[in-house]
């Protein structure tokens, strides 16, 4: 079973691995940018410089962190987690923005090859170094963003096995300099570039696609319906949306329920279908759900029905006299129509003249009044 930690707890263990994630990167972009000037490779340098990149969405993570973890307010009644997705944006455009440049860089040395760097043995040994620290950095913050749910950690780490790989590119990119191919620092720093804006794009779409409520995967969408359809007292579900917010989701829905069951039972019914969705799906923290009789999704848009006080006036003028014994009037709004209950106390069952009377008059309101299309008596015990 996995553990289960609370907010505050996710934001800590958020915070300390990426706290960690940038002491690492501190270092990698020193040794790697230094050495990569003394040891002439360029590959190395962009490498080093991909590191640094790291470093400040290191810093981005931590202040969306910060700002994410803050509870809701009046101005922000769904909490901060958006602040985490608009960091993501910030990110993923800087990584495009550096990969324009590195490549840039590069292609001003194909165009002038005097101008190209010519790697040393030391260079090697950085790239290897490189590639094991950020590949441990990848494994370490996958582990914590699967426990905390965190997209944006989950992105970081991807950005760290992104930095592990473009250093073995490096590595080979050296390699092949030492074996006689001038050309190969050169290509290796623009293959990192590329794989730096892959997944700057990768990340600015992804991030886009949540800030304007992009729904769930429909596999996932699919397994919610399902949940919903299975709750005891839904007939059906329909208008089901989801949108996501930072590692959280939101669901809306329409149930039908029997439109003959109190208010109150269908409350208990929509309660029912928001516990089983929170209970079954970890990522979904709020569920909204609405209750209705029939399903409208698709059908036909009527005009606005009569009040319960204009049909409690036309009761009163059709049942004149009869009026003052009602007990309770229930109102149907289905298909456009409305159906009446009218409850009348049991001892007018006795009185043959009275329920005569009930019943001429009520077939009468029913005929004359367009928008109710039945009239049902009771007599209550």
């Amino acid at each position: 079973m996995n553990q289960v930690f609370d907010a505050k707890q996710m934001d800590a263990m958020k915070s300390r691995v990426t706290y960690v994630a940038a002491i690492v990167n501190l270092f990698l972009s020193i040794i790697k940018i230094g050495v990569g000037i003394l040891g002439q490779s360029a590959a190395l340098i962009a490498d080093g410089i991909h590191s640094l990149s790291d470093l400040v969405s290191d810093g981005l993570v931590l202040i969306a962190i910060k700002l994410g973890s803050r509870e809701a307010d009046h101005d922000h009644p769904y909490g901060h987690r958006r602040f985490e997705t608009l960091a993501t944006v910030i990110l993923g455009t800087a990584l495009i923005i550096v990969a324009v440049g590195i490549a840039w860089d590069v292609w001003h040395r194909f165009t002038h090859p005097e101008l190209l760097m010519s790697p040393n043995l030391d260079t090697l040994g950085i790239a290897l170094v490189s590639i094991l620290a950020n590949e441990w950095l990848y494994h370490f913050t996958k582990r914590v963003a699967k426990q905390t749910r965190s997209k944006l950690l989950l992105a970081n780490a991807w950005h760290h096995r992104s930095d592990a790989i473009s250093s073995v590119v490096v590595l080979f990119g050296i390699g092949a300099v030492l074996l006689g191919y001038p050309w190969a620092d050169a290509i290796a720093a623009v293959i990192v570039a590329l794989m730096v804006g892959k997944i700057g794009v990768n990340l600015v779409l992804e991030s886009i696609k949540e800030l304007v409520d992009t729904s769930l995967p429909d596999e996932l969408v699919a397994e919610i319906r399902t949940v919903v359809e299975e709750t005891e007292g839904v007939r059906g579900v329909h208008l089901l949306r989801s949108r996501q917010m930072g590692e959280d989701a939101y669901i809306d829905a329409h149930i039908v329920v029997n439109p003959r069951i109190s208010v109150s039972e269908g409350h208990i019914i929509g309660d029912n279908v928001h516990d089983n969705i929170i209970a079954e799906f970890d990522d979904v923290v709020d569920v909204l759900v609405h209750i209705d009789p029939e399903d409208d999704e698709y059908s036909e848009k009527y005009g606005k029905p009569l009040s319960r006080q204009q049909i409690m006036g036309y009761i009163n003028d059709y049942l004149e006299e009869l009026n003052q014994h009602i007990q309770d009037v229930n109102l149907h709004y289905l298909e456009g129509g409305i159906e009446l209950d009218i409850i009348f106390p049991h001892t007018m069952i006795t009185e043959r003249k009275d329920a005569e009377q009930i019943k001429l008059r009520c077939r009468k309101l029913q005929q004359e009044v367009e928008s109710i299309v039945s009239v049902l008596v009771y007599f209550k015990v």
